[in-house]
């Protein structure tokens, strides 16, 4: 049965057990922290104090619109009696705090045995709003409660949304990165995926006031304005719009940043802050914001996917957080991804998020910033899962290896790209690892299914760093990708990157546009030429795409595309 919060009982039971505490003599002890998979990591503490719970709880948190329902489950042996009292006590955390300290105010509480289940009030948009909170289980010994579950969280945010409308699936999975100016280009090519970098840390500012949460927010009119030029534009040319979500160096928004983390001269974009109040309360008010104006229903257009961060698993360049191990890593940028997850999510109920990851599989060589896309994505769907499973999804840059060579169907010959899980590369070569792995039952979305893949960042150079210009062989290499991410089942897109030359990445011999650009003009793209591999990228999602492939077949070394691509999509038109 559960009981209501009873400050005469608690104030009685705490004198006794305080004088209990005095005559308590145990061995040498430990303490409890939250670990990244959702077990308890013990550390050896001096000898001589109270010994520490012996159970273990799991709390499942969901809503129904009106009122947080928690149920919950105790294992293990009860904790010592002499030391603990005979409640089960349950906490309601904010998304940034990690401990209960010195806290006495639960929210509910059980006698030990009894069934843990209750609902307290949601207080959607008010000021007691419990959407974000996470909740604990613990045990009092007299002078403080331990918790002995891991935070749980809301994992049905979606119920809340207004914005109700189906998941639109494109009609193909050919995405590529524009470039501004060259829509009427990317209609031509028939392209249905498209990204685009939203500069989180720009967004604030002055021209639109946003209330949230009772504050005020003010945000840049002018770089809004041209998001909303943007996502509009494609979203009315039938695009289905991706939105990476990139935390790059402002003084002017330090709560952005985790605690202690400075500016660094090799990262290019930073870790989302969900461990202080006014980070998780900032992205909560961007995210929401814009989750409600590039909802499809504010006439600015549509955006469905969003990627939060970029290939996260080098913290070093593209997600800086100082230097951590990877659970303590996954963890931080967990707490900042439900954030944006349920922001979003309680805006438009089917959006997808994602996180991202580079080709960089396992890494022989982690260390304290960079980490093996496979550690990064077991980690954190462990993590995710501990404190209730949510549908986050993947996205995946599967370029070639090294990226001044396109042929990457050769990357196994140097050992690095193999068909094995424990491969050091995982991109085209290999690319069913990846979906092989995903369909392990530990990392299937809540549902059972397997989670969504999109492969929104890869390209391969026409200008080889050995051999100079390599179009034809550029051409056959996206052809073949094309194909390959086409007939796996488990690849929702490919989002090719990019649509021209970027001039700096050509003179390291990376040109992976479908367009030549105008070496002479640093600092501004110009189109100048289209590439051989332009025609084929647009006809590559349909049947007669086979006529204008088969070039290719020479370059690469086979007979027929279904000898080395399973379950081959346009089989039954090969010759």
């Amino acid at each position: 049965m559960r009981s209501i919060k009873v400050k005469g009982m608690k104030a009685i039971w705490s004198g006794l057990m305080m004088a209990a505490a005095v005559f308590c003599i145990s061995a040498a002890g430990q303490d409890t922290a939250w670990g990244a998979a959702g077990s308890f990591i013990q550390e050896d503490v001096p000898a001589g104090q109270i010994a520490l719970p012996t159970e273990s709880g799991a709390l499942t948190c969901t809503t129904d619109k009106t009122n947080v329902n928690i149920t919950g489950t105790v294992s293990g042996a009860v904790s010592d009696p002499a030391v603990y009292d005979n409640y089960w006590y349950l906490f309601e955390m904010q998304p940034y705090e990690d401990d209960l300290g010195s806290r006495t105010d639960y929210a509910a509480w059980w006698t030990k045995g009894d069934t843990i289940s209750c609902s307290l009030p949601l207080g959607f948009g008010t000021s007691s709003d419990k959407l974000y909170s996470k909740f604990v289980l613990a045990v009092f010994d007299g002078t403080r409660y331990h918790a002995i579950s891991e935070p749980a969280y809301i994992t049905n945010p979606e119920v809340l949304a207004k914005n109700t409308a189906e998941f639109k699936k494109p009609s193909s999975k050919k995405g590529l990165l524009l470039d501004g100016g060259m829509i009427s280009d990317a209609m031509e090519l028939g392209v249905k995926h498209t990204t685009i970098n939203i500069a989180f840390h720009h967004l604030l500012g002055e021209g639109i006031d946003y209330q949230y949460d009772g504050k005020t927010y003010h945000f840049n009119k002018g770089v809004v304005a041209e998001y909303d030029r943007i996502v509009e534009y494609m979203s009315n040319k039938d695009l289905m719009v991706t939105a990476i979500i990139l935390n790059g160096w402002n003084d002017n928004t330090p709560q952005l940043f985790l605690p202690g983390i400075t500016k660094n001269s090799k990262a290019y974009y930073y870790s989302f802050n969900g461990s202080t109040a006014e980070g998780v309360e900032t992205i909560k008010a961007i995210a929401s914001f814009l989750a409600e104006r590039y909802s499809g229903t504010q006439g600015k257009g549509k955006i469905s996917n969003w990627i939060i961060g970029n290939e996260i698993n080098n913290n070093e360049i593209w997600n800086y957080a100082g230097e951590k191990d990877l659970n303590t890593y996954v963890r931080e940028y967990m707490k900042a991804f439900r954030v944006f997850y349920t922001a979003i999510k309680s805006v438009n109920s089917n959006d997808r998020l994602y996180f991202s990851t580079d080709f960089n599989w396992t890494d022989p060589e982690a260390s304290q910033v960079k980490y093996g896309a496979r550690d990064v994505i077991a980690a954190f769907g462990a993590a995710v899962k501990a404190g209730g499973d949510i549908s986050w999804n993947l996205s995946y840059h599967p370029y070639p290896d090294p990226l001044t060579e396109p042929e990457f169907w050769n990357d196994g010959e140097n050992g690095r790209a193999t068909d094995s899980v424990d491969t050091r590369v995982l991109n085209f070569n290999n690319l069913h690892v990846l979906t092989d792995y995903l369909q392990r039952q530990e990392l299937r979305a809540p549902d059972g299914s397997v989670r969504h893949i999109i492969l929104s960042e890869q390209g391969f150079t026409s200008k080889s760093a050995t051999r100079g210009d390599v179009e034809k062989i550029q051409a056959a290499a996206m052809a073949y990708a094309y194909y390959i991410a086409d007939s796996n089942p488990y690849i929702d897109a490919i989002i090719m990157n990019r649509q021209v030359d970027n001039i700096d990445e050509t003179n390291t011999s990376v040109a992976l546009g479908l367009w030549r650009c105008d070496m002479s003009t640093p600092g501004v793209v110009k189109a100048t030429m289209r590439k051989p591999v332009w025609t084929v990228f647009r006809v590559i999602d349909r049947k007669d795409s086979l006529e204008y492939t088969e070039f290719a077949k020479e370059i690469i070394g086979i007979q027929k595309w279904s000898d080395v691509i399973p379950n081959f999509r346009w089989k039954k038109y090969e010759n």
